[in-house]
């Protein structure tokens, strides 16, 4: 369902380091979760995804309001290419064998697109603003994947991604001041990018090993960000650098909480559980910059999380039927 706005959970194992620190702590967690039922284990780790993620767009809007958007992604960038290095240079040279180059380097726009417009928006708009209407990808990826991927989608789905749409109509005008609030719109672009990056790499799994994709993500988006952040670069203090770098180090485990979540448990069973980021984003954003969400924001939120709870427990109990039937193919929800 809703994943960070540059990295869906296919990239499931790609980037993992093989330090014996990220193994020990790994075996640490596997200890004390050892007996629990596998969706259980899965909704810990995306609450453990979600708080992270939160505590990530925090910093980026604390430290946006000095330093550029191009700069701070720039760092986090290598940041994460840092950490994640010994997994791509273990990998030579298959961890650059693709044979799909044109749709990487498409991945690699939509990437660096959603990024862009989404961290604009959480440094320009309260947090719980702007998190609440990257949750509209959702929405979007339906749309793609029936234009792109050729998938079938039943009145149901359409109805709860009509629904959906007016949620997110509602949140462009989260000030209730204009006519559309242009950093809302750029949020709504960003999850856009994000919905295609998803159906991208849905696309590129079917040839590419998942370190592949994570290799030319890494690479390409900081070299696209490289050029702007020379030229808008203002000198970090120290203060500023150690938040950088815990930037990037937060999102990695974000990321890699994510990606554990969905291995862990089902989909349709925890799910849901991501919203948990509006909560944070609302307390983080009174805590921290005294911005509190706005009327319309909650209300749109509130739609855009319904309709998608509501898909998401229509899928289950569709797949469950299906499981059953002796002839239960091809059916669209």
């Amino acid at each position: 369902m809703n994943k960070s706005p540059e990295d869906p959970a296919p990239d499931k194992g790609a980037g993992q380091p093989r330090s014996g620190t990220t193994n020990r702590l790994a075996a640490r967690l596997a200890k004390l979760t050892e007996g629990l039922p596998s969706n259980t284990i899965g909704a810990l780790w995306i609450l453990l995804a979600a708080f992270l993620f939160s505590i990530m767009v925090t910093l980026i809007k604390f430290v946006g309001q000095e330093l550029s958007v191009f700069q701070i992604l720039l760092v986090r960038q290598l940041v994460m290419l840092a950490i994640v290095a010994p997994t791509i240079l273990t990998g030579l040279p298959n961890s650059l064998a693709t044979q799909r180059p044109w749709l990487q380097l498409t991945r690699i726009l939509f990437a660096s697109t959603a990024m862009l417009c989404g961290f604009t928006a959480i440094i320009e708009l309260p947090l719980a603003d702007a998190t609440a209407i990257s949750f509209s990808k959702t929405f979007f990826v339906t749309i793609f994947a029936i234009w792109l991927l050729g998938e079938t989608v039943g009145l149901h789905r359409w109805g709860a991604t009509i629904i959906g749409f007016l949620g997110v109509l509602l949140m462009l005008r989260p000030g209730g001041d204009t006519l559309v609030d242009p950093y809302a719109a750029l949020a709504i672009a960003g999850a856009a990018g994000a919905s295609m990056v998803m159906i991208v790499v849905r696309i590129l799994t079917r040839t590419d090993a998942p370190v592949t994709i994570l290799t030319y993500q890494a690479l390409g988006v900081g070299l696209i960000m490289s050029i702007p952040a020379v030229l808008t670069w203002q000198s970090p203090s120290a203060k500023q650098w150690l938040i950088l770098i815990v930037i990037g180090v937060i999102s990695w485990a974000a990321q890699l909480a994510n990606i554990k979540a969905f291995k862990a448990g089902e989909a349709t069973a925890i799910a849901s559980l991501d919203y948990t980021r509006l909560l944070y984003a609302t307390i983080f954003g009174a805590v921290v910059f005294s911005q509190w969400p706005s009327t319309e924001t909650l209300i749109g939120a509130g739609i855009i999380i319904a309709a998608s709870i509501y898909t998401v427990h229509r899928e289950a109990r569709r797949g469950k039927e299906l499981a059953r039937a002796s002839d239960g193919r091809g059916y669209s929800n």
